[in-house]
């Protein structure tokens, strides 16, 4: 009992550190930029706590009772040598956990309080889990035939750009945001294991080059697939009721925030939690003892981690509507009302990289690939080249939404230069970089940053929320593609040159 106390207070410590770089900046801009308090100072300070403390409940429950099952059953199934199995595990794998992910979640519903309910948050999410289902047995299959992976994903971001000429404008950068938002906490963990493990297992293949890139494909369907949705939705609703409805909805910030703790009351329930859970142990365990037909190893403690899993993820959504949200929205009010835009894009730059580089999810795959590329991407440098990458693309998103330029043409001429970099940079850096993008939007992330896009949305004249406030994390996710491939460029050119200079 001593020793699991000892082990929730570090992981309570690891969730408080990992929030540290986002306070020290908001700290720095509410005492010497803005320099006054928000008002509702306790309420937020609560909030963090309770992010964290949810933040730690389920991150320690994964670790006690969903990771365990989901690793043995990919060892299981890659040794099985079943591929219909495979498949069907992995996309259930991805739509399992894509549904119970909470940065979803919120995202979600906050898409369905500014549209007035025509998107539906439900279905929005179903949508989304369906999409990673499918990334996840797709790129499983690349794996098995191995194909490299830039046709695919070249192929996806090409198909991208032509249905943003046949999507509703409401709906483009919320499908760019969604593909940042489904691959986090619950997710990175699990693919990346499943990805590594089959590529490791399967002779001829090379877990650097091959292993990587599930998440990738994650990141990428989720946008192809919620401008359908967005098709379909529009076309039998009528767009300029909505936009009419979006105009009152959130005529000042404190509506917005009334509605999302209207929402929460409602829909964030205990019960609505477990709900969410359900579809990953409903997967887990008919594929363990339908298919496998093995006895769950360690159930007691499973059982526990399951209960934790439950706890936590409530905790974090009451605490994120709580905290992370009204922080980003009220500092984007007074960097707003204060007219300097240059202390907007300073302030974004700031977060984008304090929160990046505090990532668990990066840190876990920069970790995995300095291992298998065996010491050619160093870790720290990686996680550097990735937030940088972040805050840019940050900066240059709130720019765009001052600025009230159409974000799909800063979109289609950054995955322009992806396709034209994956031709230069070196292969065993593509995956890792096409993985970089999934990997920096997260629980902690993604609430702070769509906060401040809805934010700066909601406070500058002309700006429709529906339309210009989603599509930062977008550029959160698109920009550490082209600086990760650009410092696999560097570093291959460099390498060359020092060989030169010794022969």
């Amino acid at each position: 009992m001593n020793e699991s106390i000892k082990i929730f207070m570090n992981d309570l410590k690891g969730s408080f550190k990992d929030l540290l770089p986002i306070i020290v900046v908001v700290a720095f801009f509410q005492t010497f930029i803005i320099q006054a308090m928000p008002d509702n100072l306790t309420s937020i300070v609560i909030g963090l706590t309770i992010v964290a403390v949810g933040l730690a409940l389920f991150i320690r429950g994964l670790e006690l009772g969903i990771f365990p099952i989901g690793e043995n059953l990919a060892i299981d199934f890659a040794k099985k040598g079943s591929t219909f199995w495979l498949l069907l595990f992995a996309f259930t794998i991805g739509f399992s956990t894509t549904v119970a992910e909470p940065a979803l979640i919120a995202i979600a519903e906050k898409a369905a309080v500014i549209s007035g309910g025509l998107i539906d948050a439900f279905w929005l999410r179903m949508t989304v889990a369906l999409s990673v289902g499918f990334a996840i047995a797709l790129g499983t299959l690349r794996i098995l035939l191995g194909h490299p992976i830039q046709y695919y994903i070249i192929t996806g971001y090409i198909l991208v750009v032509v249905m943003t000429f046949f999507a509703p404008k409401e709906i483009i950068g919320l499908a760019y945001d969604s593909g940042g938002v489904t691959t986090s906490t619950v997710t990175v963990p699990l693919v990346a294991a499943l990805g590594i493990g089959l590529a490791s297992s399967i002779k001829g293949r090379n877990p650097a080059i091959d292993g990587f890139g599930l998440i990738a494909f994650a990141s990428l369907t989720p946008m192809i697939f919620v401008q359908v949705y967005g098709i379909i939705v529009y076309s039998l609703g009528d767009a300029s009721s909505v936009s009419a409805i979006a105009d009152t909805i959130v005529a000042t910030k404190e509506v917005v925030v009334q509605q999302a703790f209207s929402l929460k009351e409602t829909f964030f329930d205990l019960l609505g939690v477990i709900k969410d859970v359900a579809p990953i142990l409903i997967v887990i365990f008919f594929f363990q003892y339908i298919i496998i037909k093995k006895s769950v190893p360690h159930l007691p403690k499973i059982v526990v981690g399951i209960i934790m899993v439950i706890l936590g993820l409530y905790a974090f959504i009451v605490g994120l509507e709580m905290g992370l949200f009204p922080i980003g929205e009220s500092i984007a009010f007074a960097l707003t009302a204060m007219g300097n835009n240059a202390l907007i894009y300073l302030f974004a730059f700031l977060i984008g990289f304090s929160t990046t580089m505090a990532e668990p999810a990066l840190l876990a795959i920069a970790i995995k690939a300095e291992e298998i590329s065996e010491g050619k991407i160093k870790q720290n440098v990686l996680r550097f080249v990735v937030a940088l990458g972040v805050a840019i693309g940050i900066a240059l998103g709130s720019y765009r939404l001052v600025s009230g330029d159409q974000i799909h043409y800063y979109i289609i001429v950054g995955y322009s230069v992806v396709i034209i970099l994956t031709y230069f940079a070196p292969k065993y850096i593509i995956p890792i970089a096409y993985d970089s993008g999934g990997v920096t939007t997260s629980t902690v992330t993604v609430p702070l940053v769509a906060a401040l896009g809805l934010g700066l949305a909601q406070n500058i004249e002309g700006r429709d929320p529906l339309i210009d406030g989603f599509g930062l994390i977008a550029f959160a996710s698109l920009f550490p593609m082209l600086t990760v491939m650009s410092y696999g460029i560097y570093a291959e050119y460099k390498k060359r040159q020092l060989n030169k200079e010794i022969a």
